[in-house]
């Protein structure tokens, strides 16, 4: 299947390159003309020969999204189709959504999450939209998911992809919180005196065990005691929108504001425990970590390194 795909950043490359490696032909499209396969928008579209022509959107939410459609809708004919893979807000779809279907074009909003390690793994994908849409582009879906039965979802009507990707990170917000909590609290005693070794032996057989506590041995081999890194960790604006929506809804989510209030408490001042969190971040997203040595801070993988392997870079 052919695809135009708009940002090419540490997502957006890497599910380029796992899309062609499935023999899909994916033109690409970056404001880094090193990486770009196109000149511009024009270009990317003017490549697009089959129909309908199919283009995802991978860039930042907001305003830079809204130009990036809405020049697309400009250049995109009856029937075509425009994904917001982007972590847009779901309230924003329907809008995006009703300016396209005046000019016949269909729109899918699709959370996605898989960070820098979907380019081997797989992508988990959480889409709304049409039936009809979702089904022109079930190729794509099936190629970016992991293999298996799992990882994808039609979850609803337009909205639904990036409501579910929301809940998702609050959910991820709770997890994190947790784990590093506990980190703290054993950092702290002084009859447990091999930290790392108590987290590496939950990976198994425990009910704790999960790919965030995996990518929290990781990061403690690199940093024991992570002492390269600064207590502070940054907030998405996914985990407030979360809030947000469980007080319109009347919806109890205690542990996940708990976990988004310890985030700006970070903010405020140097927190043992958001040292981990900030470390998983890291590993799953390659999100920037603050330190007073740079190049010490433990780097996210690189495509195609896999949990357990040496090769690694800073996230990008």
């Amino acid at each position: 299947m052919q695809l135009g795909l708009i940002g090419l950043g540490k997502m957006g490359g890497n599910m380029r390159e796992r899309l062609r490696r499935a023999g899909h032909t994916v033109v690409g499209y970056d404001t880094n003309p090193e990486i770009s396969d196109a000149k511009d928008q024009a270009d990317l579209v003017a490549q697009l020969t089959e129909s309908p022509r199919v283009v995802w959107v991978m860039v930042p939410a907001g305003r830079i999204t809204d130009a990036v459609i809405g020049e697309l809708g400009d250049r995109l004919s009856e029937g075509d189709i425009i994904i917001d893979g982007g972590n847009s807000k779901w309230t924003h779809d329907q809008k995006r959504a009703d300016q396209l279907a005046a000019k016949g074009i269909r729109f899918i909003d699709c959370g996605v999450s898989g960070g820098v390690w979907g380019l081997e793994n797989g992508y988990a994908l959480m889409c709304g939209g049409a039936e009809d849409a979702v089904a022109a582009v079930m190729p794509i879906f099936e190629s970016l998911k992991p293999e298996g039965e799992f990882g994808f979802v039609h979850a609803g009507e337009v909205g639904a992809g990036h409501f579910a990707k929301m809940v998702h990170n609050g959910i991820e917000y709770g997890l994190m919180q947790a784990y590093a909590e506990g980190w703290e609290l054993l950092e702290a005693s002084e009859i447990v005196t091999h930290v790392p070794d108590v987290f590496e032996s939950w990976r198994e057989g425990t009910v704790i065990r999960s790919w965030l506590l995996d990518l929290m041995v990781r990061a403690m081999d690199a940093d024991p005691h992570l002492d390269q890194i600064d207590g502070y960790a940054a907030d998405s604006g996914e985990g407030r929108w979360t809030v947000n929506a469980a007080v319109d809804l009347g919806v109890p989510v205690p542990t996940i504001s708990a976990a988004l209030f310890a985030r700006f408490v970070s903010q405020q001042e140097d927190s043992p425990s958001m040292k981990m969190v900030a470390a998983m971040r890291n590993q799953f997203g390659g999100h920037a970590v603050k330190s007073g040595d740079a190049d010490a801070v433990p780097p996210a993988p690189t495509r195609g390194s896999t949990p357990g392997q040496a090769q690694v870079q800073p996230g990008s």
